[in-house]
């Protein structure tokens, strides 16, 4: 298995990723919401899955996306965040509905139409992190249809995470902040390429090129 600490050009570059993603990402969310939004990236870090599970907590309860992508690379973008941020954005997508207002005390209940806007956000921040690494690296990727669940950290790490655990036993974990001129949402892009396809990405961004041996 393709596994290794991370340089300090290689951090540089994951968090290129991630500033670049999350320019498209709120420029998309911008258009979305019909107010600006701007997103800032403090850092971008390798870590095991069990390192994962660790640091969202066993027992905190996120909003969970999920957009699996084919192509040159395979694998997952994740998104979570945590319900009281994910109200917070549903109000502002639904400013003149009044039952958002009820349920937004109420961080474990979600409409159906709630649910379905989540994971439209969900999908068009993954598609912008996912767009961002087509375009910097050159490779075709493909996303796939996106899912979304509302669960435990730990819950989400086995049935989310782990489910596409497949690709490998490693995530880039991209910490996102979006804000507007009313609040600031917290977040976390996980990206979960398979093992062959950590190689493909560092070799398209000429990192070994700059002084890495594959």
């Amino acid at each position: 298995m393709f596994e290794h600490h991370l340089t300090h050009w290689e951090e540089d570059v994951l968090k290129e990723i991630g500033n670049i993603g999350a320019a498209h990402a709120a420029t998309s969310l911008s258009r979305l919401l019909g107010e600006r939004i701007d997103m800032e990236v403090p850092s971008a870090r390798l870590l095991d899955f069990s390192e994962i599970a660790a640091e969202v907590g066993e027992d905190h309860l996120y909003v969970a996306t999920f957009l699996e992508f084919g192509g040159d690379v395979k694998g997952s973008f994740v998104w979570l965040i945590e319900p009281q941020s994910a109200h917070q954005l549903l109000q502002a997508l639904f400013q003149d509905q009044a039952h958002l207002k009820k349920s937004a005390s109420d961080d474990d209940h979600f409409s159906d139409l709630e649910l379905s806007a989540l994971q439209e956000i969900g999908n068009i921040l993954a598609g912008s992190y996912l767009s961002a690494l087509a375009d910097l690296t050159g490779l075709k990727l493909y996303p796939h249809v996106p899912g979304l669940v509302v669960d435990m950290g730990m819950a989400v790490i086995t049935y989310g995470l782990l489910e596409a655990g497949h690709y490998g036993e490693q995530a880039v974990v991209i910490d996102a902040h979006l804000t507007s001129r009313d609040a600031k949402y917290g977040g976390r892009f996980f990206l979960l390429p398979d093992p062959h396809s950590f190689q493909v990405l560092y070799h398209a961004l000429g990192v070994y090129a700059n002084g890495r041996d594959a």
